[in-house]
């Protein structure tokens, strides 16, 4: 059967994460699933490139399916069409690639980037896609510690608690604050892979640093106590994004 690569978009304010969980209605890959299989008369199981929490979004997100339907790819645009028009307004699907039957969503992704952002003013426009921080943030030292994670593999001071993870060790390459408009910053970070809650516990942790509450000598030590409990609360999960995911070529068909 044919395999597909899904990319696509979503806004994750009103939903319970991408993964279908038992007990956990409105997920969206629940929403995906349900809707394209309504249109393809056939059942759709997708599986997403990552686990994304409650009220996470994700500006470049894929998931991998397998389908019947003779038409998906020659009438491609159409189909793009007729999903978008059935899923809500907050879920968006960008495009619809052919991929090799054994090419996997999740395990081949050897790259993954995230935004975090904040602000440092209150505004009614941002709101839902900021953590607005009040009082003084030193961007210059949350920069030195952030490259301080680039020296490390371990973080399991960053993860959240009783995974079924094989290994806590990632590989970052990039993470950087950078101003994005006058009162406005973010935090750009890329790994190979990420743990659960990772992202959140690391820009959390940043800001206690930049409000001086925590030095750079306590934030190497925080790592290397692998001791989730020394590191700063989880930041806020709406002004997260996935950002985009890299895939070796050879697994996509017909030149993409």
């Amino acid at each position: 059967m044919p395999r597909y690569f899904l990319k696509l978009s979503y806004n994750g304010a009103a939903y319970n994460g991408w993964q279908v969980q038992e007990n956990t209605p409105n997920t969206i890959q629940q929403v995906l699933e349900e809707k394209m299989a309504m249109l393809l008369k056939e059942k759709i199981a997708l599986t997403g490139c990552g686990r994304t929490d409650t009220g996470v979004h994700a500006k470049n997100y894929f998931a991998h399916f397998d389908a019947q339907m003779p038409d998906l790819l020659s009438n491609k645009p159409q189909w793009i069409y007729k999903f978008n028009t059935v899923l809500p307004a907050d879920i968006a699907i960008q495009d619809l690639i052919p991929v090799l039957p054994t090419a996997h969503a999740r395990f081949d992704a050897t790259e993954r980037q995230y935004y975090y952002y904040i602000s440092r003013q209150k505004n009614p426009f941002r709101n839902a896609y900021t953590w607005y921080v009040y009082g003084e943030l030193d961007f210059e030292l949350m920069n030195k510690a952030a490259q301080v994670l680039l020296e490390y593999q371990d973080f399991t001071s960053f993860s959240k608690l009783n995974t079924q993870n094989k290994t806590n060790n990632c590989t970052i390459t990039k993470a950087i604050w950078q101003q994005t408009e006058e009162q406005e910053w973010r935090f750009t970070i890329r790994a190979n892979r990420f743990l659960r809650g990772m992202v959140r516990a690391i820009a959390g942790t940043l800001v206690m640093v930049g409000k001086n509450k925590i030095s750079l000598q306590e934030f190497r030590s925080i790592i290397e106590s692998k001791n989730r409990a020394l590191a700063g609360g989880n930041a806020p999960a709406h002004p997260l994004f996935l950002s985009g995911i890299r895939y070796p070529k050879t697994i996509f068909l017909d030149g993409n």
